[in-house]
């Protein structure tokens, strides 16, 4: 018998739904065959959303408290059974950056997290809403990994773990997205640097799934500068990530960033990453 088709799971931040639309993100999606698509910095209501998917999808949306700001979602070809929107204290304000789901895949329940974690800035208030939300996402993973044995965690996570995750990293340890203290959660996640079980059980027990596809090689970068040359010299942080609970990484068969062909093509500055499970 021929096996099933592995499950397609896409995650990007559109930077503004609307405006990746208008610039070509239909075009990518019809052409992508994926089946759930996790989408950070929506930055639109959820009717515009639904307009622009179509009612082929299904769609779960979480805007932010603030109109025009951040906000995620998921939009799936098959409804999710059940989903939830909070993370961290009921003081903490996670509204549009932490939106999870639970899918049925054949026999198997497949939660998804479509997360935008804050840009920061360092020694900023800014800074301080970053660092309260890494806090309650490492709380927030244990849980996750109880709850669901295939258990993922997809989007604009704003740090590049380590010097293979951003082209010029010597001249920016001192600003947010490459801080050593942001960088030290990802530590705690899936191992740090060096450690025998990175990325292997290391940490929560969470895989990176780029870095164990792409191996010890600079980038693949995700993110790249509107300014200058950067996507023309590949100038980039690998920000957009997929964390998988090892069951579900040991499923991944395939794994790709979705970079524009040139710089007036892209339709966001991030590349949408998908990656196959054989569920």
């Amino acid at each position: 018998m021929p096996s099933a088709k592995p499950l397609r799971v896409a995650s990007v931040n559109v930077n503004g739904v609307r405006a990746a639309f208008r610039k070509g993100m239909g075009e990518w999606l019809s052409g992508r065959d994926v089946d759930i698509l996790a989408m950070q910095e929506v930055r639109a209501s959820t009717e515009d959303l639904q307009g622009l998917l179509g009612d082929e999808w299904d769609l779960l949306h979480d805007p932010a408290t603030a109109k025009g700001r951040a906000g995620v979602a998921i939009a799936s070809r098959n409804r999710a059974s059940i989903h939830r929107v909070e993370l961290g204290a009921p003081e903490f304000d996670s509204a549009g950056r932490w939106l999870e789901a639970d899918y049925e895949v054949g026999d198997r329940i497949v939660t998804v997290v479509s997360a935008y974690v804050h840009s920061g800035e360092a020694d900023t208030p800014k800074q301080v809403e970053k660092f309260k939300f890494l806090d309650a996402m490492e709380s927030r993973l244990p849980e996750l990994a109880s709850h669901s044995e295939f258990a993922l965690v997809v989007g604009d996570l704003n740090v590049a773990h380590r010097t293979l995750d951003i082209r010029n990293w010597k001249g920016n340890v001192k600003r947010a997205g490459f801080l050593p203290a942001e960088r030290a959660y990802f530590d705690r996640f899936v191992g740090a640097e060096g450690d025998d079980a990175y990325n292997r059980g290391a940490g929560l027990g969470w895989v990176d799934v780029g870095r164990r596809f792409a191996g010890e090689v600079d980038g693949p970068y995700t993110w790249w500068s509107q300014r200058g040359k950067a996507f023309d010299t590949d100038t980039g942080w690998r920000i957009d990530y997929h964390l998988a609970t090892a069951a579900l990484a040991d499923r991944a068969v395939a794994y790709a960033i979705d970079r524009a062909d040139a710089w007036d093509t892209r339709w966001s500055d991030h590349a949408p990453v998908v990656v196959d499970y054989a569920i």
